[in-house]
């Protein structure tokens, strides 16, 4: 199966703001099964543990999160990056238009927005985390949810068009974003197709990164990606995407001993390449850091350097000429 189409091919993210939308993860979500991967209302009631500590998921009434739900959390993480990397003052809340987040996470503009995205707000608020953690003779039990308010605001005339959307991040994640224990993804994550597929990406990129190998037993594998499905099921189901070999990033590999192994798909030299300027983007470049009272080269070596980092994380830029001249046209004037 290959991967979903890319939805607005002509909105490079890169042009508009030069980290506004480089997806970013938390790597709590990313280690433990937070998420169901089931099309349909999944209502089990969930429990992990690691060692003395325990983690425990009740469903909303609608079911359990699920992975396709993540992407809010997904972008409103990213966006709030974005604002702590540039040095201002961040909150738990996050406004945006319901176009921002199709375009963040390649979803199709238009449809039943209010209602996919008032069920979706309803189990990552809903849905209750439990966990107990043993430490210095006593047991801590703190319950939350992903999300302590979600809602948006729709005209009121017979179009009910959607004005804006808003979430209010849980305690939990905030403490991720201002510990910094997020990673970036591929924006090649959005377009996965299978639940499944979107799992894998996670666990590889949690784990794997750029080693050259790593490697996990079938059932242990299972069991971290969070599927309840019979293990000759799923031992099928791995097979699949192992053919249909689209996971950004990344390859997998199962052999006949029930391995799985997973490997960046290019050397980290292969994957950062060189990025050139062409002379018109410098040229103009040279003339917004003059207007401006910039450092010209200072501004090059910085955005060459974000460029190539994002470039090894799957992200590159689609044009980078225009990119470098966007990035110095939005530098504040030092005049």
């Amino acid at each position: 199966m290959s991967l979903l189409p890319d939805r607005h091919p002509n909105l490079d993210f890169f042009v508009l703001d030069i980290a506004d939308a480089v997806p970013k993860d938390d790597m709590a979500s990313m280690e433990h099964p937070l998420f169901s991967l089931a099309t349909k209302p999944d209502m089990r009631h969930l429990e992990y543990r690691s060692g003395d500590n325990i983690l425990k998921i009740r469903p909303s009434g609608l079911g359990l999160p699920t992975i396709f739900d993540k992407d809010i959390l997904i972008f409103t993480i990213s966006q709030l990056m974005h604002r702590k990397n540039r040095g201002e003052a961040i909150g738990d809340t996050v406004r945006f238009s319901a176009r921002e987040l199709s375009v963040a996470t390649n979803r199709p503009i238009g449809g039943n927005h209010y209602k996919r995205l008032e069920d979706a707000f309803a189990r990552l608020q809903g849905a209750q985390f439990v966990t107990n953690i043993r430490s210095g003779g006593k047991i801590e039990t703190r319950i939350f949810s992903l999300i302590d308010e979600g809602g948006f605001v729709r005209t009121d005339d017979e179009r009910f068009r959607l004005d804006y959307c808003e979430v209010k991040l849980s305690r939990w994640l905030m403490r991720a974003i201002e510990s910094d224990q997020v990673v970036t993804i591929s924006k090649d994550y959005f377009r996965l197709r299978r639940p499944l597929e979107r799992r894998l990406y996670e666990i590889a990129r949690k784990h794997c990164g750029s080693k050259p190998k790593w490697q996990i037993g079938l059932t242990t594998l299972q069991n971290k990606t969070g599927s309840n499905a019979p293990v000759k099921r799923f031992r099928h189901n791995l097979r699949e995407i192992i053919k249909a070999d689209v996971t950004p990033f990344y390859s997998f590999e199962l052999d006949d001993a029930d391995l799985v192994i997973v490997r960046p798909r290019q050397s980290k030299a292969q994957i950062t390449p060189a990025i050139a300027l062409p002379d018109w983007a410098e040229e103009k470049a040279r003339a917004v850091a003059r207007e401006k009272g910039r450092d010209y080269y200072a501004l090059r070596a910085d955005w060459l350097a974000f460029a190539q980092a994002e470039t090894a994380k799957g992200n590159p830029p689609k044009s980078a000429g225009a990119a470098f001249v966007a990035y110095c046209g939005k530098q504040n004037s030092l005049k």
